[in-house]
């Protein structure tokens, strides 16, 4: 099992949804996912982006 560290990057957080990292950029300054700017840098919880993903995901069931 692959471990993920508690705070991941626009790039971990691309891989881990398999989109574009522009489409992580895109979505943070939109507001539509959980993400933290810190100084110039996005950071996400794990936590929250696997809880708002199973929120996103329940809608298509």
């Amino acid at each position: 099992m692959e471990k993920r560290p508690l705070i991941m990057t626009v790039k971990e957080v691309a891989k881990y949804l398999r989109m574009s990292e522009m489409s992580v950029y895109r979505m943070c300054k939109q507001g539509a996912i959980p993400a933290y700017k810190m100084g110039k840098v996005w950071r996400f919880k794990k936590d929250e982006i696997e809880q708002w993903f199973s929120q996103k995901t329940n809608n298509y069931k």
